[in-house]
């Protein structure tokens, strides 16, 4: 229904999950266009996002070790959910097993829900007047939410909000969203310098302590001679004999 309200047609929006097998890039690239953005904008976009598949490829690549002549068809399966199933098995046998039910069970799935949905929205007519333009919205941030874990995804998600609302009436439908994927290089570069400051100033504590560990060493052996201890003992018995001894001499 988002692509529909976007204006591709049926088959278009079928052509679209059948080869572009990853939610987050389908529904960048329809909600660009929907936008007024170019083709290529939008087709930028989507493939920014789904560059994350290419790192699953890398980990998957060793836990299956497809033939060389399958990978380029497994490929087009690598998504979240064949990753996770993947990785999660214990074995090579049932990674491979695993990988290829869950793919195919949601590839199939997939585009035949694709298709219902583009031929329900041609149905409908103009989807815009049943609010059905902010489906694409929704569903992106249903399936962001989730994977924002840690304070600096939290945080690359902020700026990458105000960096696109910022740049929207200013920019070309389209440009804001990669101007926005600034805030990934952006947020990591301010984390990696405050951990470096946060391992310094740990590593001058350490540093620190380690002097004042050997400069009490020095200085306890004097202060045991000043005061009772079994070191001043014995050298004021030393310092004694050496007085006997020369009077003996006189």
């Amino acid at each position: 229904m988002t692509s529909a309200g976007s204006g591709l047609s049926v088959w278009q929006t079928c052509a679209l999950s059948l080869l572009v097998f990853t939610g987050a890039s389908q529904f960048a690239l329809v909600g660009a266009l929907a936008a007024g953005g170019s083709p290529l904008t939008a087709a930028a976009g989507a493939f920014f996002l789904g560059v994350r598949n290419a790192f699953y490829g890398l980990r998957l690549s060793q836990s299956l070790s497809l033939p060389r002549a399958v990978r380029p068809f497994a490929a087009q399966w690598v998504i979240d959910e064949t990753a996770a199933v993947s990785l999660a098995q214990p074995g090579r046998r049932a990674a491979r097993l695993g990988f290829a039910v869950t793919g195919l069970t949601l590839y199939v799935l997939w585009n035949l829900t694709t298709l219902l949905g583009a031929l329900g929205a041609e149905a409908i007519g103009d989807t815009d007047a049943w609010g059905l333009d902010a489906a694409g919205p929704a569903v992106f941030l249903a399936l962001l939410a989730p994977m924002l874990r840690t304070t600096a995804e939290r945080a690359v998600a902020g700026l990458a909000v105000l960096l696109g609302l910022g740049l929207l009436p200013v920019l070309p439908a389209g440009v804001p969203v990669l101007m926005a994927a600034l805030a990934a290089p952006a947020v990591l570069y301010v984390e990696g310098r405050r951990r470096s400051h946060a391992e310094g100033l740990r590593g001058s504590c350490r540093d620190g302590r380690s002097d004042g560990t050997r400069q009490s060493d020095r200085t306890r052996p004097d202060d045991q001679s000043r005061s009772g201890g079994p070191a001043g003992q014995n050298d004021r018995a030393g310092r004694a004999g050496r007085v006997d001894t020369e009077e003996e001499r006189r």
